[in-house]
């Protein structure tokens, strides 16, 4: 197999081809149990990250225009039930996941909301998106993307549907950069939560496989150097609880 052929999964590589299908695997095995999953991975401090996240898209409540997000792999709903909440209903998200269980969690869900009918659920592929281009206002994914096989082909989709002037949110999973604390975090991660996942869940393969795929993602810089590649521009990367997460943005200043 060539270099354009194989890609990593965790910490193995594996053929291109067949990682989505891993991938999916992993989530139709978790998805009853996301917000644990990521309980299990932050400490519980997702849901501060989250909040804050969708404190900086700071979605509109009122327009003479319907403000369209994208959420994509947000299948739970997590994060749109957020940007719904924090537009006070004006918002209209789309939530799309390549994960059709991921979705049902998300519409058995969604029917609990404080708002309800802000939100379609869409079954797609980050790396091929099903949407006209210039379509939305704001594009946003949450500890989604590292679990795409071909990044920089997702990004060049987030940054076609996009409206000019649109925005791209990235919340992901980054490397701590404290000292002392990249050496705590990374033994928390590889001997408890895989046990402790195997505990709640009866397998710890799934949270093998999140953790060792947090180690693969790149480095801050490189990733700001891959959304300049997809055509965004006024990058930026904001650190959180010492950069174990971080939230990267970028503008679609350019394009029609």
């Amino acid at each position: 197999m060539t270099h354009d052929t194989i890609t990593h999964f965790g910490a193995k590589q594996v053929p291109l081809a067949q990682k989505q299908g891993m991938v999916n695997k992993v989530f139709d095995d978790v998805a009853s149990r996301y917000d644990l999953m990521n309980d299990l991975m932050s400490g519980g401090i997702h849901r501060l990250w989250k909040d804050a996240f969708v404190a900086r898209l700071n979605p509109p409540r009122q327009g003479n225009r319907p403000y369209r997000v994208l959420d994509m792999a947000g299948g739970s709903g997590d994060i749109a039930e957020r940007i719904v909440n924090a537009s006070h209903g004006f918002a209209q998200v789309t939530v799309s996941d390549i994960n059709q269980e991921m979705l049902n969690e998300g519409i058995k869900r969604a029917k609990g909301w404080r708002f309800t009918g802000q939100a379609e659920f869409i079954r797609a592929n980050a790396e091929e998106l099903p949407f006209a281009d210039n379509s939305f206002d704001a594009y946003t994914i949450a500890f989604g993307i590292r679990n795409v096989p071909r990044i920089d082909r997702a990004l060049s989709e987030a940054f076609r549907v996009l409206k000019r002037g649109g925005r791209f949110l990235c919340l992901e999973f980054s490397h701590p950069d404290v000292p002392g604390l990249d050496r705590i975090y990374d033994m928390f991660s590889k001997t408890v939560i895989p046990p402790l996942g195997k505990v709640i869940t009866g397998d710890s393969a799934p949270y093998t496989y999140l953790i060792e795929s947090i180690t693969q993602f790149p480095e801050p810089a490189r990733f700001s150097a891959m959304m300049a590649d997809a055509g965004f521009s006024r990058i930026t990367h904001t650190p959180l609880s010492g950069n174990i997460a971080a939230i990267h943005s970028g503008f679609k200043i350019r394009g029609a």
